[in-house]
């Protein structure tokens, strides 16, 4: 993989000679990488292949690309340093909550017509589609929606504010309070939005708000 990374595109004759091994083993090498998604072949006729049958060099997926070391993470904590350093908590204030406003447009209509319930279950999927690490759970003192996989874990440590997005947009989907009980910030292993589906949201009147308005100033817990 790292040969094809530093190549762009490679063949399986350059593939078995890179790693010392048979064309037929390097061939079976390309077709498991091919099957799991990782690498990709791409048609190519050059003048010496004529019209005969083209050369299949193979290439990085997206997918294989991304088993490569990336920083988004430190990236976005740098830009959210860069934004509370130069202009303010207000203005990422003002961020968070257009990214809220952004995420509410994309699921109202997913949601229109549904009951509280139906809707519930339907954001386990608000990270990640299928969510797999998001589960409801309800008992008598009402229903949560536990999250066992942040995917901004990384960012979200150093801001917890981040959080105040998925709460404001489960309070303005659901129209009705959402506190978050357990954090990942505070060692529990895990998120818990408790749902209080019997205190509803004006959502005429409703204002984008942070999670701890008390720790505005730093928005910082490092």
């Amino acid at each position: 993989m790292s040969f094809l990374k530093q190549r762009r595109e490679t063949s399986i004759a350059e593939l078995a000679r890179h790693l010392r091994i048979s064309y037929e083993a390097a061939r079976q090498h390309g077709v498991q990488l091919e099957k799991e998604g990782l690498i990709e072949k791409l048609s190519v006729r050059t003048k010496s292949s004529g019209a005969g049958r083209p050369l299949q060099p193979y290439t990085l997926t997206p997918a294989g690309d991304h088993l490569f070391p990336k920083y988004y993470d430190a990236l976005s904590v740098e830009l959210i340093e860069a934004v509370n350093e130069k202009l303010g908590a207000p203005a990422l204030k003002q961020i968070l909550s257009s990214l809220t406003e952004n995420r509410v447009r994309h699921w109202a209509p997913r949601l229109s017509g549904k009951s509280l319930e139906e809707r519930i279950q339907a954001l386990r999927s608000i990270y990640l589609e299928g969510d797999p690490y998001m589960t409801v759970e309800s008992g008598a003192d009402g229903i949560r929606l536990v999250e066992m996989n942040c995917p901004f874990l990384n960012v979200a440590l150093q801001y917890p504010a981040l959080c105040s997005v998925t709460i404001g947009t489960l309070q303005q989907l659901l129209g009705v309070q959402v506190v978050r009980e357990q954090r990942f910030q505070l060692g529990h292993g895990r998120c818990v939005f408790r749902i209080l589906s019997k205190q509803p949201v004006d959502l005429d009147r409703y204002e984008f708000a942070l999670e701890d308005e008390a720790g505005v100033t730093g928005m910082h817990s490092r």
